[in-house]
């Protein structure tokens, strides 16, 4: 049984999803319990696959018995692992956030829906992260978007247009990518990652693989939502359901940031051709998104789109660590990935919950909160500063290791991209904590719980996670973290 729990992580959401319409029918209560259930289940896999791989090394699941490449296979070693630990940890916290926000008079079968598409989207991130072929990792990248689409439209006709337009430039990146694959199969008549990894090694020189390579990375970058390819993101977080604007900006975003470390560091190889120069590309196109977006957000005044542009911004921290490309700058790439979930799925959860509790979202209405949801702005109030940056929060540690990085390379400019990046996210962070800490009202704290434990609870375990996760920074890189490094140009 042991031997079978990669498949599981993924065959257990995929198969419930498809009996939560009839479970649906026969009592919509018992939805949120089976869909928590579900992906406790699968989190709990993903912890003893990660636990045997740290302790034993990596390993190969081939579905069926069937041997690559004619067969689908996982590779399951430290990173993928331990993604899909944060992707089944992540998911289960939202199933018992989406509760209170699926409306009152929605249907059994609606409600129903929208917990199977929840699931099949969890599913297809945990395939990604453990596709051994890039058509597999396609087909997953495909049923997580599907789902994804269906679940941002469910927010209402605005969302239903951003999701159209989500779709849209979703298409494209798609299209980019399976164009890349095509040139890939052309050339070395494999897409297995190991394969391609050896038979590239000879293909140096090729510009085949190298417009290959070029079409791939457009295709991630739009369906990344990397500076400047992030068009369809604001409207996204700004209208889509609460609880699935924490999810793709914490987790889903970062996975195809896994897809472009997974091809460089692991297939491609670090110094691998003109690798190096694209992955200098990407750092000055991640440098400027970084300033721009961070800029762009200290204007808004609708806090979901504050937090739509610094996800924009943050992504762009995670690309540096990979354009830097030594060992130090990968584990704060590595870091930032983690701390981010955290601090941005915290963060969606207060703003969604304010929305949920007030019918508010700009951030005037913001103004002493602090008397009203005095645990819930704690947790803003520590998630934002560890998004600006400061000790003793999981951002500042992560960015610290980026910096460092940077210094070793003589990569000055990143180190200055790095600051100023962070000085502008305190200018549009702090614009809300001093409505939120500063602003003086006649409000008064309720009696009884400030929100839902179904809202509350999702908020102070990311509250608290940023704080251990900085605190516990140094035993979390060595033991878990260093282990995702990839062994070859380090």
């Amino acid at each position: 049984m042991r031997d079978q729990l990669p498949a599981l992580i993924v065959l257990i959401p995929m198969a419930v999803a498809t009996l939560m319409p009839l479970i649906a029918f026969l009592s919509v209560r018992i939805l949120p319990y089976v869909a928590v259930g579900t992906l406790i289940a699968s989190f709990i896999c993903a912890v003893s696959v990660l636990n045997r791989v740290l302790s034993h090394g990596a390993f190969s699941y081939w579905f069926g018995g069937w041997e690559p490449p004619w067969g689908v296979e996982y590779v399951i070693d430290p990173l993928s692992a331990g993604l899909a630990v944060l992707i089944t940890f992540f998911a289960a916290l939202i199933a018992v956030y989406y509760g209170p926000f699926l409306r009152e008079d929605a249907g059994a079968f609606r409600k129903g829906l929208v917990y199977a598409l929840f699931l099949l989207m969890t599913a297809g991130l945990v395939g990604i992260v453990f596709s051994g072929d890039l058509f597999t990792l396609f087909v997953f990248i495909e049923i997580s978007s599907l789902a994804t689409y269906a679940l941002v439209a469910s927010g209402g006709p605005k969302a239903a247009v951003a999701s159209f337009n989500y779709i849209l430039i979703g298409t494209v990146g798609v299209s980019f990518y399976l164009l890349g694959l095509g040139y890939l199969y052309a050339l070395t008549g494999t897409l297995n990652m190991a394969d391609l990894a050896v038979l590239l090694q000879s293909l140096e020189d090729s510009q085949t693989v190298m417009i290959a390579l070029l079409l791939i990375i457009v295709g991630i970058s739009l369906k990344m939502a990397l500076f400047p390819m992030h068009g369809w993101l604001p409207d996204v977080h700004t209208y889509a359901p609460p609880p699935l604007k924490a999810f793709l900006a914490g987790v889903k975003l970062k996975i195809f940031a896994y897809i472009l470390l997974r091809l460089f560091f692991f297939t491609f190889g670090a110094e691998y051709g003109e690798v190096p120069t694209i992955l200098n590309a990407l750092g000055l196109t991640a440098s400027i998104g970084i300033i721009v977006t961070a800029a762009i957000a200290i204007r808004q005044e609708d806090f979901r789109r504050v937090l739509a542009y610094s996800t924009i911004s943050q992504i762009g921290y995670v690309v540096l660590g990979l354009a830097i490309g030594n060992a130090v700058a990968m584990k704060g790439a590595l870091l930032h990935i983690v701390n981010h979930a955290f601090m941005k799925c915290c963060l969606f959860f207060i703003a969604g919950s304010v929305t949920w509790k007030t019918g508010e979202y700009s951030i005037d209405m913001y103004a002493g909160l602090s008397k009203k949801m005095p645990l819930s702005m704690t947790a803003f109030l520590i998630s934002a500063i560890s998004m600006i940056g400061l000790p003793p929060t999981a951002g500042f540690f992560s960015k610290w290791y980026l910096v460092q990085g940077a210094i070793m390379e003589g990569a000055w400019h990143y180190v200055v991209v790095i600051a100023f990046g962070s000085l502008l996210s305190a200018i549009y962070f702090f614009k809300t904590i001093e409505q939120v800490w500063l602003k003086k009202t006649d409000q008064v704290k309720p009696p009884g719980l400030e929100l839902p434990l179904a809202l509350l609870v999702p908020i102070m375990i990311t509250g608290v996670g940023v704080l251990v996760l900085g605190i516990f920074n140094e035993p979390i890189v060595t033991h878990v973290l260093q282990a995702m490094l990839p062994g070859r140009g380090f």
